[in-house]
């Protein structure tokens, strides 16, 4: 008996222990990793960031992209909380193809999302004509529309998920006791899929925040009205790489933050269920 316990003691603590072999086959990756991010943050000095971070044009690019990304997130939200809900509890003709829709954007390269919201909506495009005159594309909203096509299927996906893992029978027993639907979705459905739509909506958000190559073809790249901060960036690399260094360093912070919060409410929802 002891023998045999003993032998599961030392099966654990290999399994918890990493074999050094396995460590070593990691640190090339893991140095690649790090690296780049570690020689961003050294070479932005305080001083640097501080007189940088004040220039105008960074101001302008900061102001912009929080802007443009709060409007994504809300219009995500609205329209995009339906879809998931759809997605998750109801059974169509169609359900694939829609649910490849959605995927499509994530896989298709920014630059050809570009090009497809121009034909679409530009002046002489499949819906410009029929637009009033209102011009779109090089505008705020062309930014806005960029970002919340690239970036939308990552809040519908997360939704949808924490919709479908919610137990039926906790709506099911509320029902029983008199609660109508909409009172079921407000204090059972809301609730516990929480986590999951605040993780989408910030994954939403950061994903808009970086968005680089749609917005470029398709609103341009002009400072003060269509330049975002990763649009700075490529604007700095030509003109002040101090811009470019400060931006970047932003983009990495608010990076780190955005993967601290949604890990946080992925073990929360882990905890949950």
């Amino acid at each position: 008996m002891k023998k045999e316990s003993s032998t599961t003691i030392g099966t654990n603590n290999g399994l918890l222990r990493p074999r050094w072999q396995l460590v070593l086959a990691g640190v090339p990756l893991l140095l690649f990793l790090s690296v780049p991010l570690v020689a961003l943050v050294l070479r932005v000095s305080p001083s640097r960031f501080l007189t940088a971070v004040m220039e105008p044009q960074v101001v302008q690019a900061i102001r912009l992209s929080f802007l443009s990304t709060a409007m994504t997130a809300f219009l995500t939200l609205f329209f995009g909380t339906p879809v998931a809900y759809l997605l998750a509890r109801k059974r169509f003709p169609g359900r694939t193809a829609l649910d490849a829709l959605i995927d499509m954007p994530v896989v298709l390269p920014p630059a050809a999302a570009g090009v497809a919201l121009l034909i679409a909506f530009g002046r002489r495009g499949v819906l410009g004509s029929f637009l009033g005159g209102v011009e779109i594309p090089f505008t705020l909203a062309a930014v806005v529309l960029a970002q919340l096509f690239v970036s939308s299927p990552y809040y519908i996906k997360s939704a949808s998920a924490g919709f479908a893992s919610i137990n039926r029978e906790l709506e099911q027993a509320a029902e029983v006791d008199g609660a109508s639907r909409i009172q079921v979705f407000r204090t059972i459905i809301l609730p516990l899929a929480l986590p999951a739509i605040v993780g989408g909506i910030v994954m939403t958000w950061a994903r808009a925040l970086g968005e680089f190559g749609a917005t470029m073809i398709f609103a341009g790249n002009f400072p003060g009205r269509t330049q975002t901060m990763p649009l700075a960036i490529y604007i700095g690399f030509e003109i002040d790489l101090d811009v470019a260094l400060v931006l970047a360093l932003i983009l990495l912070a608010v990076s780190f933050f955005v993967l601290a919060l949604v890990k946080g409410l992925l073990s929360q929802r882990l905890t949950m269920f």
